[in-house]
């Protein structure tokens, strides 16, 4: 069951375990410690500094506040206040499949292997298309992370070979330059 509710203009999303909501200023530390682990952000150009992994939380944060949906702090209500982000942002760059809404998601260590990455995804997904209208959803990542790319595919996107790209954030001749896509449409959302 997914639940959408909206607290003070800024929606948050319930899955049966998950809780995506906006940002607290308590959630900084856990998420620099995640940004600063090598193994979190394997597929990622470095670990991020404090000033850097707090930047980030303010876009996201501001993105929610702005506009009720964004990559939200992840709650696992029982669990843990804070164990990631999982949300959907608008793609910030030009490629061949853009415009588009893409679906990403962060999770610390301790949080792996649980599914609360896909569940709250499904939770997601079907906020972008039950609550902004969305057509289609897509996600992206290095061919390399296999954890990544099973989410996507547990949760019914589809690998679009045809639309596997070089990223063009990611400096030329970088090993994690070249990206797969995926895409999910609502129909395709596993339940």
């Amino acid at each position: 069951m997914i639940s959408f509710a909206d607290s003070h203009e800024r929606h948050t999303v319930r899955t049966a375990r998950t809780l995506m909501r906006p940002w607290r200023s308590s959630d900084l530390a856990p998420f620099a410690r995640f940004n600063a682990d090598p193994e979190v952000m394997e597929h990622f150009e470095a670990p991020l500094s404090r000033a850097q992994s707090d930047a980030s939380a303010a876009r996201f944060s501001d993105h929610v506040r702005t506009h009720g949906y964004g990559f939200w702090a992840l709650e696992i209500p029982g669990v843990a206040e804070f164990v990631g982000f999982v949300g959907l942002l608008p793609v910030s760059f030009v490629a061949r499949f853009t415009p588009a809404v893409e679906i990403g998601w962060r999770l610390g260590r301790p949080y792996w292997g649980y599914g609360y990455a896909s569940e709250a995804a499904r939770g997601a997904a079907r906020f972008g298309f039950d609550v902004l209208g969305l057509r289609e959803i897509v996600a992206y990542t290095v061919p390399a992370n296999i954890r990544s790319r099973a989410v996507m595919t547990r949760i019914g996107m589809v690998h679009d070979p045809a639309g596997d790209f070089e990223h063009p954030k990611v400096p030329v001749g970088h090993r994690l330059r070249p990206h797969v896509l995926y895409r999910l449409s609502a129909s395709g959302l596993t339940p």
